[in-house]
């Protein structure tokens, strides 16, 4: 009984960690979704060229007497929101980056978009364990228990890839008992 409660204690622990890697990221940053002055009308592809977007991570929009829009390719480049795929307008909007792939945003207020207030993102398939700063040549870097999952190139997310592996693990162990 004492090593069911260990070995449960043990999935709970490694889905914890994998679960916590998924980031928020706040669009603009301080700034926040609103519409570019004429000097910086590349703001937000600068915003995001910064940034590794991950499945499971998502963006927050915070504007005030503006919107933003999920569109698609096209709309995006013309700043055309004829077609909405899904719109806010409450002042914060979270979007959940739920596969691989481009995602692309605009303002609610076609000249803001025509402004620079739009914003493309790529999604990569599978969020890296951590993310430690670059070790100094010197220092070989530990390697990490998971990095056999954490190299894995599918669409498949790591929380599901980690969770199978645990509970194979579990019963294998239960097994044994």
């Amino acid at each position: 009984m004492g090593s069911t409660f260990f070995y449960t204690t043990l999935c709970f622990i490694a889905l914890t960690i994998v679960a916590s890697s998924a980031e928020e990221f706040k669009v603009g940053d301080a700034v926040g979704w609103r519409q570019p002055s004429q000097n910086e009308t590349d703001l937000y592809n600068h915003w995001a060229s910064n940034k590794k977007f991950h499945i499971g991570d998502s963006l927050r929009f915070e504007y005030r007497n503006d919107s933003v829009i999920k569109v698609g390719k096209w709309e995006f480049y013309h700043c055309n929101r004829t077609h909405l795929a899904s719109a806010g307008k409450d002042g914060t909007r979270t979007v959940n980056l739920n596969r691989a792939g481009t995602f692309y945003f605009v303002s609610g207020d076609p000249e803001h978009c025509k402004n620079g207030q739009r914003l493309a993102v790529e999604v990569l398939p599978l969020h890296p364990i951590s993310e430690s700063p670059p070790q100094p040549f010197s220092q070989a870097p530990a390697p990490s228990p998971l990095s056999i999952s954490a190299s894995v190139s599918s669409a498949v997310p790591l929380a599901f890839i980690s969770a199978l592996l645990i509970s194979v693990f579990v019963v294998a162990i239960a097994g044994l008992a």
